[in-house]
């Protein structure tokens, strides 16, 4: 997939309700000092904010009240969220993923430094890969990046590739979506 492309999942893999949304990423391993990248999950509704404080899922919150979406937890160059699409309620209209560098001001990181990251939606019955997106070029001033996100469209699921950074890190994406940080 290319940057704005998007994918009906559900026409993909019909009776779709479960996925998860591997991020994942290759830092360099000359620069001195150790990268610490974090993905994270916004549960957005029909407005455009996030669905409740709650439904912001990261490192210190993983998992949703309603158990709808999930962080595997904190592991370096991937990680994994769980999103049970069945499960979330009815007025989440998407759900964004974005991966920021964990201190990236002090450390002097952007992702510039990182390569080969991406996004993959995977069908948790089976596991079949239903959608990729290899960000070609990381922003060189960026210090987070929303990779892409899961969105309604009628009853169907479809993903898009997103590609957008940010440069004052996580708290800028989770500001655009109205989170209390």
């Amino acid at each position: 997939m290319a940057r704005g492309d998007s994918v009906s999942l559900t026409a993909v893999a019909p009776g779709l309700s479960a996925v998860t949304v591997e991020l994942g990423w290759d830092v360099p391993s000359l620069t001195g000092t150790d990268f610490d990248l974090d993905a994270c999950a916004i549960a957005v509704n029909q407005r455009g904010k996030v669905y409740s404080d709650q439904h912001f899922v990261f490192f210190n919150n993983i998992q949703t009240s309603d158990h709808s979406i999930t962080h595997t937890g904190d592991r370096p160059g991937d990680e994994a969220i769980h999103v049970n699409l069945a499960a979330l309620p009815a007025d989440i209209d998407k759900v964004v993923f974005a991966v920021a560098i964990y201190d990236a001001d002090s450390r002097g990181q952007t992702f510039g430094q990182v390569h080969n990251a991406y996004i993959r939606i995977v069908n948790q019955t089976g596991g079949a890969e239903i959608a990729r997106y290899d960000l070609s070029e990381g922003s060189v001033t960026a210090t987070a990046m929303i990779l892409g996100e899961l969105y309604r469209n009628g009853a169907d699921w479809k993903f898009r590739a997103v590609g957008q950074g940010y440069v004052s890190g996580l708290a800028s994406v989770a500001q655009e979506f109205g989170v209390n940080v």
